[in-house]
């Protein structure tokens, strides 16, 4: 990815955290906008096309994830959102992704964290873009919800669908569990350990016909694709 080509919003109220942040990702040849409130947030969005936004989840007008919310309502581009906020437990973050936030950053932040992030948020939204995601011999179609490899079509329950789709995206970075969890089921999240049993289904799927397998399990931390 060219920096250079890459624009970011930030919206965030706190004007020591906004300062470091806008002027570290200029510092990186990010093209920056800056918004103060939830309602700036929403009316640069509607007149502009970031490649990310970063959002503050506390704000002095407008909640921030009813700012997400309404930007990824009316965005005919599904802008990625990294979300920033004080608050780290399950239910928030839980909150958040059920708007429609694409990761969570939890305060304090390392500014290089976030930088990465934007990054990788970036490339996950210029391949989703497309439509459809190629690794190698697997395309995945986010349209029909279509997959092949090799060629050969391949049926996904819905679910496996989503597995899927989140570590093509995240490609070639790791998914954890857990941010599995929060963004295929939501606040729905099963009792039993489902993302083992779906997972088991995926490999059955994708990886048992063919000489080589794509899902790899990263001990300690979740899967990811492999090409």
């Amino acid at each position: 990815m060219e920096n250079n080509k890459c624009t970011v919003l930030v919206v965030e109220d706190t004007h020591d955290i906004a300062t470091q942040l806008c002027d570290f990702l200029e510092g990186k040849a990010f093209i920056v906008d800056y918004a103060e409130t939830g309602g700036q947030a929403i009316q640069l969005a509607a007149q502009n096309r970031y490649d990310v936004i970063i959002l503050d989840l506390m704000l002095p007008d407008i909640d921030g994830t009813q700012v997400c919310k309404h930007i990824k309502q009316t965005s005919d581009t599904a802008i990625p959102i990294l979300m920033l906020t004080a608050r780290d437990s399950i239910e928030h973050k839980v909150q958040g992704f059920g708007v429609g936030a694409d990761d969570y950053l939890t305060k304090p932040f390392v500014l290089e964290e976030v930088y990465l992030r934007c990054v990788a948020l970036t490339k996950r939204h210029r391949l989703h873009k497309s439509k459809v995601i190629e690794l190698g011999d697997l395309k995945i179609n986010v349209s029909t919800k279509e997959v092949e490899r090799q060629n050969r079509a391949i049926t996904l329950s819905t679910k496996d669908f989503q597995i899927l789709s989140l570590l093509a995206e995240a490609y070639p970075s790791a998914v954890s569990k857990r941010e599995l969890v929060e963004k295929v089921w939501g606040s729905d999240a099963p009792e039993t350990d489902a993302v083992r049993s779906h997972m088991y289904t995926l490999r059955n799927a994708i990886d048992k016909p063919f000489a080589t397998s794509m899902i790899k399990t990263v001990h300690g931390i979740g899967f990811r694709l492999v090409v």
